[in-house]
């Protein structure tokens, strides 16, 4: 990467790395219905995040045509947090160092695509690891089927979810591959005027780097390597520092880092915080 992608413009302005999305597989590889390791994940982005620094420029993202939804893989499909773990993983996302790339849906915390038949799958690779390890006996077909709801590249190739129309908004005729049901209440009309939805979050979070040199230009430093709950991180630029915390999981969490009343609180998912502790799936972000 440092060979490839320069800051001073002689050679490409950035590269892709998919170290971060490969991680959590099994001895099937990537069909595991295991969850990913916090510890991993960000040991991965954090040793991009520095290894870059000053040599090259990161790009930022969680999912992508070839990858499950981000909400599903690394946050919560449980109605009680999806917005919220939507939310944090765009707080953690957009305040690296780096390019934020969102992939389309990822604005309105789309989740994967439930499908609950082979039939319903359109991938190719998803098919074939089917028929190939089902025929071998070394996965049964219905933990086969829970995999690939889990991991295949479908769950993100699910229609774009407009409104709450029989197709979502996305064709008056069928299209390749079924619409997630839950476009009925997951989609862009219901949010892009509603002030607490993912989707003004994001335009929130877009605003900040826009308005705020130190979120592009500071530098990163991880505050904790080995907590299995939550990620913690600061940005530094000319003296000012923006504290970054964000809960993986749907526990409360103990986290000595996080203080609201020592610095200015610049984003966050929850309206009230508790001091040295996180709420499921909080994103909390201040200036020191």
């Amino acid at each position: 990467a440092k060979k490839y992608a320069r800051a001073d413009g002689s050679e490409l302005s950035m590269v892709f790395e998919f170290e971060h999305v490969e991680i959590g597989n099994g001895p099937l590889g990537k069909w595991t219905e295991e969850r990913f390791s916090l510890k991993e994940l960000r040991a991965v982005i954090s040793r991009w995040q520095e290894g870059l620094e000053g040599v090259a420029w990161n790009s930022l993202y969680w999912s992508n045509h070839d990858q499950p939804r981000a909400v599903s893989r690394f946050g919560s499909e449980k109605e009680e947090h999806r917005v919220l773990s939507a939310k944090m993983l765009a707080t953690c996302l957009h305040l690296l160092k780096g390019t934020p790339y969102i992939y389309q849906g990822e604005e309105l915390g789309m989740t994967g695509a439930g499908f609950t038949r082979l039939e319903q799958y359109r991938d190719v690779e998803s098919l074939h690891m089917y028929e190939e390890l089902t025929g071998a006996g070394l996965i049964s077909e219905e933990r086969m089927l829970r995999c690939l709801g889990l991991r295949s590249r479908d769950n993100a190739r699910t229609p774009m979810q407009w409104d709450a129309s029989p197709q979502a908004g996305f064709t008056g005729g069928a299209p390749w591959i079924e619409v997630n049901p839950n476009h009925s209440y997951i989609n862009a009309q219901n949010q892009v005027n509603d002030p607490d939805s993912v989707f003004s979050y994001y335009k929130r979070l877009i605003a900040l780097r826009h308005g705020m040199e130190l979120i592009v230009e500071g530098g990163y430093r991880l505050l904790d390597g080995e907590s299995d709950c939550f990620w913690a991180y600061e940005r530094e630029y000319q003296g000012k520092r923006l504290r970054v915390l964000c809960n993986f999981t749907g526990e409360t969490a103990a986290c000595p880092l996080h203080d609201p009343e020592g610095g200015k609180p610049l984003i966050s998912n929850y309206e009230a915080h508790s001091a040295k502790l996180l709420q499921p799936y909080e994103a909390a972000a201040y200036l020191l």
